[in-house]
């Protein structure tokens, strides 16, 4: 196991540092602002996630990965974004909140890789598999299947995760968690093109199913 590994697995560590202090001190005020209220698929889904796994989610505004952070609040998140995010001002914040860049339209081999290296130590890696922030009323658009791609490759179940949008500021929080979706388990370390897009379908359609348990 190499340093960098090592530090990863610390409670603390210098790496962590900014991350940790902002979400400790958020962590009270949020819970009392948000109002957090958590909606189960099964006993299977309310237990902690320990080792690494992958969170998929809708993606209704910007606020969305805040609300995830007090979905699943007792992790460290390391949220997928795009890559022209660290070009901006705000660069040293998505840094600081662990989030790893990735070109949306041209997908590269070296994002796969490092998204599945974090899988493979340990760590939450949470992406909004839509690809974009959707406010439709008609519902969740299709899912991209490179989440699919990233969990083989990190070995790490797929934990789908629905959060209700917010009509108003002042609006509680909620949040559907499913079960986790162990691919290898149903189709082998090496599914077929089609089974890659079913996997994708199918959890797609779990989204539709925990937002119902919610109303």
């Amino acid at each position: 196991m190499s340093k960098n590994d090592r530090e990863r697995g610390k409670l603390f560590s210098f790496r962590y540092l900014i991350h940790d202090f902002i979400k400790i001190t958020a962590s009270i005020p949020g819970m009392i602002w948000f109002r957090p209220k958590w909606y189960y698929e099964s006993d299977a889904a309310k237990k902690r996630i320990r080792s690494g796994a992958m969170i998929i989610s809708n993606h209704y505004g910007k606020y969305d990965p805040v609300y995830l952070m007090f979905a699943v609040w007792y992790r460290r998140h390391h949220f997928i974004c795009g890559r022209e995010f660290f070009d901006g001002k705000w660069r040293f914040l998505f840094k600081s909140f662990l989030c790893i860049p990735v070109d949306r339209q041209n997908f590269s081999i070296n994002s796969l890789r490092e998204i599945s290296e974090e899988l493979l130590r340990g760590s939450l890696v949470t992406i909004f598999p839509e690809g974009h922030i959707n406010t439709s009323e008609g519902g969740m658009a299709s899912f991209k299947t490179g989440m699919v791609l990233m969990a083989l490759q990190g070995k790490a179940p797929i934990i789908p995760v629905y959060v209700q949008p917010r009509k108003h500021f002042y609006s509680r929080l909620r949040v559907a968690i499913g079960e986790p979706i162990d691919i290898t388990a149903k189709y082998g370390t090496r599914p077929k093109l089609s089974e890659i897009q079913m996997i994708a379908d199918d959890v797609r359609t779990k989204e539709d199913q925990l937002r119902q348990l919610i109303k």
